[in-house]
Parts: structure tokens; sequence; C-alpha cells
């Protein structure tokens, strides 16, 4: 060891790794091997708190069962708390793009925990002959049972704050549905009009639909509790200790908090990423929720003058280099942007899904990222819709009352009165004369001035 390095040994010789790193030299490789996205394995908060309560729940087993020395597993036991914390996240360099089914991230998580309690007990950094990554840290395990658990843990964790956000929003949208209830407009199908409906019913059905997802969302997510987690190389539980395969779920229950259970299959469940295609669709479908409303949303205030101009979105930024006074849906537009990565994310879920070979996926690792990203970046995005978007939209009531009143959709309403017959003929009449429908049917006799006068929008 010099002042900059220490030197480690692997089955494939020796390597130089920082002296200060908390990692090691399997993680050194995958930093040579694995120059790819740029963006860290830190970077997936979730994901390194599930890694840690993985491996404490193991350690914690294998202390009980006296598969390891007893201040070894809790110097773990500790190692793990912190890594837990948040406080060495940066200790996750590699690529969140990764060779190898994900053993780089598990080489990772065993190197800088084994690291962590060979500080805790006072031991230079790589001291591996007193608390070994592998021998003690992944005690019992294999990337292929690690691995898969901490994923599902950190789907569960990260839809977190996605179910927060888009209760929010929710709620802002509900509310707006309240404020606006009474103010009448024109509904549209094909983008032409239809029937009258208030701008209240508009917002409050965005709300509802928003709501539904929600429990959607959750319904994905109690499929990923089923984990496989002592199943070790392939499902048949090689190098693991029969009682730690009896224990190790219910433990990792009781340091998670959720109400875990192993599979009934372990081999299968080894492979199997059906769990994670329905979380991944459940996420689109939120996804191009979120993307209707918010082209609804810009459809709704465009012009302000020349389109339809119904709503005012608050505005957030100059919207041109070279035209005065225009500012453009901002906000709507980068959810929109959003829900075409998440499609895209699908679409890599699936694929990765169905080119795992026989016992183990060895594309998990672009799953984890796909799902990982599209949790945190649609979380964001109802976050920003709700506060810098819904929350100050305004509506137009004048103009929607005019177009209200103006609208040959108003001779629907009068079906019940005048009938379909009487009803078409009004409404091309009117159509063609700029006369109000309203109007027109009170002048030809077919509804008197009392019965016309709830269908009038403005007075």
């Amino acid at each position: 060891m010099t002042d900059n390095v220490r030197i480690e040994r692997d089955s494939l010789g020796r390597l130089a790794v920082p002296a200060m790193a908390l990692w090691g030299i399997h993680t050194e490789r995958a930093l040579q091997n694995f120059p790819i996205s740029g963006i860290p394995l830190g970077t997936h908060r979730p994901l390194i708190l599930a890694l840690a309560h993985v491996k404490k729940a193991a350690a914690l087993t294998n202390r009980e069962l006296g598969l390891i020395p007893g201040d070894v597993g809790q110097a773990i036991v500790s190692a793990c708390d912190i890594v837990a914390s948040g406080e060495v996240d940066d200790a996750f360099p590699i690529d969140v793009i990764q060779g190898g089914a994900g053993t780089s991230t598990n080489m990772n998580a065993n190197e800088v925990i084994a690291n962590l309690a060979l500080r805790i007990m006072g031991h230079p950094l790589g001291t591996y002959t007193i608390v070994d990554p592998i021998g003690h840290v992944n005690k019992c395990q294999s990337t292929n049972d690690v691995y898969p658990t901490a994923i599902r843990l950190a789907l569960i964790y990260g839809l977190e704050g996605l179910l927060d956000n888009l209760a929010g929003l929710t709620d802002a949208l509900l509310a707006k549905g309240e404020a606006f209830a009474a103010i009448p407009k024109i509904g549209r199908t094909q983008l032409q009009d239809a029937v009258p409906m208030t701008l209240g019913q508009e917002f409050a059905a965005f709300g509802v639909t928003l709501k539904e997802d929600q429990g959607r969302l959750q319904e994905a997510a109690s499929l990923l509790t089923e984990c496989s987690l002592g199943a070790t190389a392939i499902g048949t539980g090689i190098t693991a200790d029969p009682a730690y395969l009896m224990r190790i779920v219910a433990k990792l229950a009781q340091v998670t908090g959720l109400p875990l259970r192993r599979a009934d299959d372990l081999v299968e469940a080894t492979w199997d990423t059906g769990a994670f295609m329905t979380f991944s669709g459940a996420l689109k479908r939120t996804a191009i929720k979120l993307s209707k409303i918010s082209s609804d949303l810009r459809l709704l205030s465009s012009g302000p003058q020349s389109g339809l101009g119904e709503i005012l979105l608050p505005p957030r930024q100059a919207g041109s280099s070279i035209m005065p006074g225009k500012v453009n849906p901002v906000i709507p537009e980068v959810v929109n942007q959003i829900a075409f990565f998440v499609a895209g994310a699908d679409l890599t879920v699936t694929m990765a899904a169905d080119n795992g070979q026989l016992q183990l996926n060895a594309f998990e690792p672009s799953i984890a990222h796909a799902l990982l990203q599209s949790l945190g970046w649609l979380a964001q995005g109802c976050e920003v819709l709700r506060s810098l978007c819904i929350e100050g939209i305004e509506a137009n009531e004048g103009h929607l009352r005019k177009q209200a009143d103006i609208s040959t959709a108003q001779a629907t309403a009068l079906l019940p009165l005048i009938g379909y017959a009487a009803a078409a003929d009004i409404a091309h009449r009117a159509s063609a004369s700029g006369q109000k429908v309203v109007d027109l049917a009170v002048k030809e006799g077919l509804l008197s001035a009392s019965d016309a006068e709830p269908f009038r929008a403005t007075r």
C-alpha cells in the first residue's frame, strides 16, 4: 500500500484501488469495464437502501446461526445501517448499466459494507482476513437472489414518493374541479363541439383518473413482495445453510417492515421477471394518463387569443427569443416528455425480460435502471405539474360562457324537449345564420322563454 492506493487481489490478479475508497477490487474492475451511461449506482437511493436491508437481514441471520463471528456480524449490521442512511452513496460509483446480471452491484455493496465494518472495528480498509466481503458479508448469498430481491424492495421504496406526489396532484385537480364547477363550456369529441358540460367536470375527471391509478400502482407493487432470497445461484439454495434458507425472508420482512414472503418455487423465481413487467406497465399507464392531461391543458390554453383559450396557465418563463410576449406551456410539455421516456423504459423492460435465458436473467440492471428512473421522473413530474401549473390555473370564464352560448352543441341539450329532428334542424340553421340555438328554438316556438333560460350560458 502507498499513500494513494492499496493493492487488492482477486482470481484475475492484482489491481490498485484508491487507498481511502470504501470499495474494493471488484468494484474497481467494474469501473474500468462499464463506462456506459455516466450515471453512478449511488444515484438510485432506493436501490442502495434496499441492498443495505438485504445485507443486514443476511448478517443478522448468519450471526444468529453462528455462521459468522458475532463481532463481525455486529459490525456488518452497523455498516449496513450507515449505507441505509445515505451517508456513503458516493461509494457506489459503478455505472447503472453493467454486464454480469448485477454481480458488480452486489460486489460493490459487499466491499463497501466490509470496509465500513473494518473501520468500525478499528482495522485498516482492505483487511479482508478480518471481514471478508464474500466470506462474511455475502455469506449464504448469491448475486442471483440478492440483486432481484433488492430491486423489488427498491421499487416499493421508490413508489412511496410517486404515490405521495400523485396524491397531491390528484387533490389539486379535484380542487380545481370544485372551483370551476359552475363555469359552463362545451365538451368536444374528435376535437369538434359535442355537448355542454362544465369546466369543473373536466378537471374533476382528471383527478378521478389519477386517483384510480394510485390503486393500480399499489396492486402492481404487491407482486413485488414475493422474493427469492435464499435461492442463491439458480434457486436450489446451493452454498446456503438450510436453516438460513428457512429464516432469511422472515428476517428481511422484520428489517424492512414489509409483508414479504418467499416464492413458492425458487428456481422459477430466480429467472422470472413478470412482476417487473407488470409494475412497468402500471407506471406506463400512469405516465400516459399524465401526458394526456398535459396535452389537454396545452390545447385548452392554446392561443390564447387565436386558439381555444379556455384556461390560463401560470406563466413560467419567456417563450421565445424572437417573439415578444409569447409564453409557452412549458410545464405540461416537460410532463409529456417524461411520459415519452417512461414508455420507452417499458419497452426496455419488455426486451430485457424477453431475453433472459435459462435459469437467470442477465439484464436486470437495465430493468432496475429503467424502472427506478421512471419512478423518480414521474414523482418529480407530478410535483412540478401540481405546484407550478395546476394550482395556478385560472378559467377564462367570460370566453367560456360566450362560446358555450353560441355553440350548436346546445342543440343536444334540447333533445328531451324538442326531439332529435327539430334539434338537428335548429343546429344547422343556427350555424348558417349565426344565431344562438336557444334563441332560434324560442323564436320558432319550439321552446318557451322560461324553459330556455337554464340553457343560456350568459345572462
